[in-house]
């Protein structure tokens, strides 16, 4: 690491803490509800697990998205891990994505928007709504998870680029 660097980010741009960040690779998940105007989506790189007694999971909205008050007081929403072959899902629910337009809408036990053929889904109940800076923090307890087929491979958000993920060995 000889060209590392070091700094505070209250000290530096938030773009070069965000690049920082980037070095951790994510999966790449579209989160959805029913809000009340209709069917919501988020694509969302910040869903991780929090317990597995409860079963408990978290992702962290931006409160400057427009679609923040629809999922900040949502009593349900689904987590839709997607996998590698599904980019063009994810660029739906991205700002100036499509939505929900043109994809055939089912629902979850939960009464959420499902997206049909992805790597797994977890459907959730709002557990807590906490604070987090610039994001808010939601935590889910999963009432029912779905998992597509064992060669599923997860889309992967890394240093500003979208990927597969392929096990070495």
């Amino acid at each position: 690491m000889a060209d590392a660097i070091s700094f505070h980010p209250a000290n530096e741009s938030g773009r070069l803490f965000r690049d920082a960040l980037g070095r951790f690779a994510t999966g790449v998940t579209v989160v959805t509800t029913q809000g009340p105007a209709g069917p919501a989506g988020m694509t969302v790189n910040s869903f991780a697990s929090v317990s597995l007694d409860p079963p408990l999971v978290l992702w962290c909205p931006a409160r400057t998205s427009s679609r923040h008050a629809i999922f900040a007081g949502a009593a349900a929403w689904s987590v839709h891990v997607l996998g590698a072959e599904q980019l063009d899902i994810c660029l739906r629910f991205t700002r100036n994505g499509a939505g929900f337009e043109g994809l055939e809408l089912g629902r979850t036990a939960l009464g959420t928007p499902l997206i049909p053929g992805v790597a797994a889904r977890f459907d959730c109940t709002t557990e807590a709504v906490h604070p987090g800076g610039d994001h808010t923090v939601l935590i889910g307890r999963v009432a029912q998870v779905t998992v597509g087929g064992p060669d599923d491979h997860p889309l992967v958000f890394a240093a500003g680029r979208f990927g597969g993920f392929e096990a070495a060995g």
